[in-house]
C-alpha cells in the first residue's frame, strides 16, 4: 500500500509527466516588421518593406504578373493571423494568402496550393491556385459587403486543421471548406500575393502564425 509521504512524489511526477507531453504552443511572428527574414522573393522590385508592412505591387506601373513573397518554412495545422490593406487605381485588383502550397516550376513566379483570396468579386473566398484553378468555396456577397473595409486595415485569418479549412474576415466567418480529395497535401510554405494585370498595392503586416 502506498504510505501518505510518498504521494508528493508521486503528484510532482504525474504534474512534470503532463508538462512533458502538453507543451503550451503560443503564436510566433512570421515578419518582424524590418526585414524579410524567413521570406523570399522578389525582394528588389517587388516587395517592400514600408513603416513596419511588408508591401507589394504598384500604383503607377501594372504589375505584370502574379508574385509572391513565400515563406522558407513549411506549415501544416495552424492558425493564421494578418492585417491586410488592398488599394488600386486600374485593373484587376486582387490579392491572397497562399498556404500548404509549393513552388511552382513553370512559371517559376507561380505557386500551387491553397489560397485565401482577396479582391472584388474573390473578399475572403477560397482558391485552388495553379491546381484546380478555381474558387472552391465563396462566401455570400451581401455578407462581404457587409464586413469588408475597403482601402483600409482589414483582420484575416487562415485556420487549418486536417483539412478542414476556415477564413475569417474581420472576425466573421466567412469560409468552412472540407477537402474531399485526400491526395491534396495538407502542409506546405505560406505566401503573400500580389496579383498581375492591374495598378495595385497591398500592404501585410502583424502576420502570426499558431500550430496546432
Amino acid at each position: 500500500m502506498l504510505r501518505i509521504t510518498h504521494y508528493p512524489l508521486a503528484l510532482a511526477l504525474l504534474i512534470l509527466t503532463g508538462c512533458m507531453i502538453l507543451p503550451e504552443k503560443k503564436p510566433v511572428p512570421l515578419f518582424d516588421g524590418k526585414t524579410f527574414n524567413g521570406w523570399e522573393g522578389d525582394t528588389v522590385k517587388t516587395w517592400k518593406i514600408e513603416d513596419g508592412a511588408i508591401t507589394g505591387g504598384s500604383l503607377t506601373e501594372t504589375v505584370p504578373h502574379n508574385e509572391f513573397l513565400r515563406t522558407k518554412k513549411s506549415y501544416s495545422n495552424f492558425i493564421l493571423k494578418v492585417k491586410f490593406k488592398l488599394t488600386g487605381s486600374e485593373g484587376f485588383i486582387n490579392t491572397g494568402v497562399q498556404f500548404h502550397s509549393v513552388r511552382a516550376k513553370d512559371p517559376a513566379y507561380e505557386m500551387i496550393g491553397y489560397q485565401a483570396d482577396l479582391g472584388d468579386k474573390f473578399w475572403a473566398s477560397l482558391y485552388d491556385e495553379s491546381r484546380r484553378n478555381k474558387t472552391l468555396i465563396a462566401p455570400d456577397s451581401a455578407l462581404v459587403e457587409k464586413i469588408v473595409k475597403r482601402n483600409e486595415w482589414n483582420d484575416y485569418e487562415v485556420h487549418s486543421q486536417n483539412g478542414r479549412i476556415r477564413i475569417l474576415l474581420n472576425g466573421t466567418q466567412t469560409v468552412d471548406y472540407t477537402e474531399p480529395d485526400k491526395s491534396i497535401p495538407q502542409n506546405g510554405i505560406i505566401g503573400l500575393q500580389i496579383h498581375g494585370g492591374g495598378k495595385a498595392k497591398v500592404y501585410f503586416k502583424d502576420l502570426w502564425i499558431e500550430e496546432i
